[in-house]
């Protein structure tokens, strides 16, 4: 699990340092992670699901400032559909639905979630929204944040739209690992009625 050692691999300066330990600290905690829900989502959407992890292999001078994996429906990479992500900046960990880099049919997908938005009604109030995955700012998921994000990721050639929770750094689930994993596991279950909603449109 992710702990306030996690959080310092982003002081390390140099490009091949910062990878060095992002791999030796922080991708094994990707990989078991999401073995985990992988085993427990599978079920649920009646689909095998892969495991990426960003290799950051496009980076030739500056560290990357995060780090992520993900989880999806497709072996060969994640970004051209719906899917779960997993990630860490300096300030937190963060579990998302993420639509992102303009996957398939994303006008239709974003009308179809603009269309149900009572589903988001149903999302825990410490639910938040990110409009770039570049950026570490989000947004209350409230309907008004949501419906905004939304038409923006609909209508600009270059929108997002990423919805689920951050764990804070200095967040006291650090030091329950055991019940950190379990609301990282509900944060996803909350989601997959709204990724059941839009993934059929990524086929």
């Amino acid at each position: 699990m992710f702990n306030q050692e996690s959080f310092k691999v982003f002081e390390v300066d140099g490009l091949d340092e910062r990878m060095t330990v992002i791999r030796s600290q922080i991708q094994p905690v990707f990989q078991t992670l999401n073995e985990y829900f992988k085993v427990n989502l599978e079920p649920v959407i009646n689909e095998e699901l892969y495991i990426h992890i960003a290799q950051h292999r496009r980076r030739s001078v500056y560290p990357p400032e995060n780090t992520w994996s993900a989880i999806s429906r497709k072996k060969r990479g994640y970004k051209m559909e719906p899917h779960f992500q997993l990630g860490i900046w300096p300030e937190y960990v963060f579990m998302w639905l993420s639509l992102i880099d303009q996957p398939k049919n994303e006008k239709v997908i974003a009308q179809k979630m603009l269309d149900h938005l009572e589903l988001f009604t149903k999302l825990p109030a410490d639910f938040v929204v990110s409009k770039d995955h570049t950026q570490p700012e989000v947004l209350p998921a409230t309907i008004e944040n949501i419906e905004k994000t939304l038409i923006r990721f609909r209508d600009v050639k270059k929108g997002e739209f990423q919805i689920g929770r951050i764990i804070p750094k200095e967040s006291e689930l650090w030091q329950q690992p055991d019940e950190a994993q379990k609301y990282m596991l509900e944060t996803y279950q909350a989601l997959l009625p709204i990724y059941q909603l839009v993934s059929t449109e990524s086929e």
